[in-house]
């Protein structure tokens, strides 16, 4: 196994510019690669913990179950209430997506349960932010509106059992 060489101090500024670059030009192994260097070095950066967060959800896509375990364990190492309640909601939002783009049987159900989980993640980012940051409030519409416009996007259904004894 090759060993690793480390990332001075130094760069991490520039790393932090570099990783949110690959995300933008959807590299998204390019900037984890780089958020796992500067943490490396300095493992309490939150901005590449953040940055890292939108990296392995960029991923949902391929590998849903791995990755999302992966975004939990970065996002328990958030120190800030407001990170953790708002990219806690970001996760859970594109999980919503990803099973939206799959598009397997019962999809739509599943995403709209993820995307409620995600909305009550940017209601409780609300309560600790600045009265200026209103991001948690555009990312909350965004779920809303994929609800609202997705026919298939629903509450789920009542099992069947429940259903027929409704009946008796």
């Amino acid at each position: 196994m090759l060993e690793l060489k480390k990332l001075s101090m130094e760069a991490i500024p520039q790393a932090l510019e570099k990783a949110e670059r690959y995300r933008l030009l959807k590299e998204p192994y390019n900037a984890e690669s780089i958020c796992q260097d500067i943490l490396r070095v300095d493992p309490d950066n939150q901005q590449a913990m953040n940055i890292l967060i939108l990296a392995i959800t960029d991923k949902f896509d391929q590998k849903l179950s791995a990755e999302f375990a992966k975004a939990k364990e970065v996002l328990e190492r958030l120190s800030d209430r407001y990170c953790k309640a708002y990219y806690r909601g970001i996760i859970f939002e594109r999980r919503a997506k990803a099973h939206l783009k799959n598009d397997q049987h019962g999809a739509g159900e599943m995403a709209y349960g993820w995307l409620i989980k995600a909305m009550d993640s940017y209601d409780e980012a609300l309560t600790f932010c600045n009265p200026d940051n209103q991001d948690a409030v555009l990312r909350w519409n965004t779920c809303a509106r994929i609800i609202n416009e997705t026919p298939h996007v629903l509450p789920p259904k009542q099992d069947t059992e429940e259903e027929m004894l409704d009946t008796f």
